[in-house]
């Protein structure tokens, strides 16, 4: 199935069907790549999550676009920290808000968990304090309950993870670098429920976060 939707692809991607073009049936195209009927379909489908295609029920298959859609992921392996550490602020700001708002009792236990995680990783190993950190602003947006939201701050943690072992690395976790008061005012904020407050709490920590290198 990928070589047949290589094959596809790259005819596509070369002007073979311009866009909106109505491709052959599947007989006609399993003939020209030398598969069978099902691998075509597959293809098809394949090519259709890259926002290439376009099935039409009754109608057949059309060329929605010339060029694959680049998806999240790549798009954060590609961007500048600071393109990162923007659109974050976006979501964990928002996040906080909602947390401050939503949060469930198992959510306060996740949250203080993951705060006394983080202080303890202090004295441990560049990595171990990574995970921590994460591991907490993870905890504040599943407070958040909104899987669209959960999911979406799955797609930065990799970028995340990256761009904060190039910082802890070259700066060190000197005690003034921690951030542990913002953390602490942030999970009590989003404890006692006062969402102005979290809010303006995660926005300062993130906004700091270039500045001092560590979030």
């Amino acid at each position: 199935m990928e070589q047949a939707a290589e094959q596809l692809r790259a005819q596509i991607t070369g002007g073979a069907w311009p866009i909106g073009t109505k491709l052959p049936g599947e007989t006609t195209l399993a003939a020209s790549l030398g598969v069978g009927r099902s691998t075509v379909r597959e293809a098809i489908r394949a090519l259709a999550g890259e926002g290439l295609l376009q099935p039409r029920q009754g109608s057949g298959v059309f060329v929605l676009a010339a060029d694959p859609k680049t998806d999240l992921a790549a798009h954060l392996r590609k961007a500048s920290v600071g393109d990162v550490y923007e659109v974050r602020m976006m979501i964990e700001t928002r996040a906080a808000r909602l947390a401050a708002r939503r949060r469930t009792e198992a959510d306060v236990a996740a949250l203080e968990a993951a705060l006394e995680r983080r202080t303890r990783a202090a004295r441990r190993t560049d990595q171990e304090f990574i995970d921590a950190d994460i591991a907490l602003h993870t905890a504040v947006v599943a407070a958040a309950a909104n899987p669209v939201l959960t999911a979406l701050f799955e797609q930065f943690v990799p970028a995340l993870r990256e761009g904060l072992t190039e910082l802890v690395t070259a700066l060190g976790r000197a005690d003034e670098n921690l951030g542990h008061t913002a953390h602490a005012a942030l999970v009590a904020a989003v404890v006692e429920g006062n969402a102005d407050r979290a809010e303006a709490v995660m926005a300062e920590e993130i906004a700091l976060t270039p500045l001092r290198r560590v979030s």
